[in-house]
């Protein structure tokens, strides 16, 4: 099975593969078998004399657990009798089907045995769920459908366990549209819920994109499994994914006061969706939380983005300090710039000039016309006329801040005039 790679199908992924391990049993015997009202049962037959008491050597040697020994006695029964091929060949493949990697071989003999209406009604139909489970073993996705159709048309049962393998065969074999009736015959068979047919359900139409439909299937699986963590994240994820942002909040939340959120992906998703819902305070608080916990990598990237949801809330001085720690990580001007802005911004004019000094050290100068006009805001303001007149006369020469700086110009030195101060 290959799904995209991203925070919702890698669950999904690893769910839907989680169906397709079955055990065979190799004298496993389900009820009897109910056959249809209309067949006409004939009387249970058992093999000849001759037969028989071989295969009763078999059963005992299979009884001590030799089970080499068994297979080997009844490979010599030589009958043109059909009951008697029928019956020795059903235990032949029943006892091969027990045999790691011999589930092929066992096919041979079990589907002749089954092909046709030869062996009692108990045994005929568990030869035909036999059949059914070891093609979907392996891998023989259409052939595992027909035989359990076989069953089922012979039985007159609706088995949920039968229905989810069905369902499981026409996801191999790329039938998105026909899991659908099986899995949902199998969520109305069971007496207990089981998340497999949910989870079928939802993996065929996220996969043909029908997303409220996933989205339906999701929340069925968050009511039912509710202590189940990770049909919460993916019910959020899929909100997200068609833009319903306050439900995928409010999951997401509910999901984390539960204890549920454990990854990276997740604690991010929820610090975006604070974000996007303008609650950026509570962004910066949870990415601040899971830096310290070391679930969240501490990088300029991700110190950053705490600095950029920090000026969102209007926390201006968290907000430079996140930008200057990312700035010692990344040595990038821009970091330094927005840490020197915010800075100004909160009336911090020393240390504003300390930051934009930086930018500007690491800015080719016909780039630094709006670091210059910070700087010289941030020396006019601490009333040091002299240095703010420098930076003006610089901002001057960039074409970008030309204008602004030639209008700053001359209340810098009626500034400076007042205060007594030559330039």
């Amino acid at each position: 099975m290959r799904l995209t790679k991203n925070p919702i199908t890698k669950v999904l992924a690893v769910t839907v593969l989680a169906l397709g391990s079955y055990s065979t049993g190799v004298m496993a015997q389900s009820s009897p078998a109910v056959v249809c009202p209309d067949y006409k049962q004939p009387s249970s037959k058992v093999p000849s004399q001759r037969v028989g008491r071989k295969i009763q050597d078999a059963f005992e040697a299979y009884s001590n657990d030799l089970v080499d020994e068994a297979i080997s006695i009844l490979l010599d029964i030589d009958t043109s009798d059909e009951f008697d091929r029928a019956y020795t060949d059903r235990f032949v493949g029943n006892l091969l089907a027990a045999k790691e990697g011999e589930a092929k071989r066992a096919l041979s003999y079990l589907e002749g045995a089954a092909r046709k209406k030869l062996l009692n009604d108990t045994e005929h139909a568990n030869t035909l769920k036999l059949v059914a489970d070891l093609n979907l073993q392996e891998e023989n996705y259409a052939t595992a459908v027909e035989w359990y159709k076989k069953w089922q048309d012979f039985t007159c049962k609706e088995n949920p366990d039968v229905y989810v393998r069905m369902a499981q065969a026409y996801y191999e074999l790329k039938q998105l549209d026909k899991i659908i009736e099986p899995a949902n015959k199998a969520i109305a068979l069971y007496e207990e819920p089981n998340k497999n047919p949910y989870v079928l359900k939802m993996t065929s139409y996220y996969e043909r994109k029908m997303y409220p439909q996933t989205i339906e299937v999701a929340e069925e699986l968050v009511r039912m499994f509710p202590d189940t963590p990770q049909w919460w994240t993916q019910l959020g994820f899929f909100y997200m994914l068609v833009e319903d942002y306050k439900r995928a909040l409010s999951t997401f939340e509910m999901a984390l006061n539960q204890g549920y959120l454990k990854k990276k992906s997740e604690i991010n998703a929820l610090a975006q969706l604070y974000a996007t819902n303008d609650i950026p305070y509570k962004s910066a608080k949870l990415q601040e939380k899971y830096l310290k916990e070391g679930l969240l990598e501490r990088d300029a990237s991700r110190l950053s983005g705490i600095a950029n949801v920090w000026h969102q809330a209007k926390e201006l001085k968290e907000a430079a300090n996140y930008y200057g720690q990312a700035a010692a990580l990344s040595n990038d001007p821009d970091h330094f710039r927005r840490q020197g802005s915010l800075l100004l911004a909160a009336e911090n004019y020393s240390q504003a000039i300390s930051a934009l000094q930086k930018a500007v050290d690491r800015t080719p100068e016909n780039e630094s016309g709006r670091l210059y006009m910070a700087m010289m805001e941030a020396y006019f303001y601490q009333g040091k006329f002299k240095e703010a007149h420098k930076y003006v006369q610089l901002a001057k020469k960039d074409k970008n801040t030309a204008r602004s700086a030639r209008s700053w110009e001359p209340y810098i030195k009626d500034k400076a005039r007042n205060r007594g101060i030559s330039l």
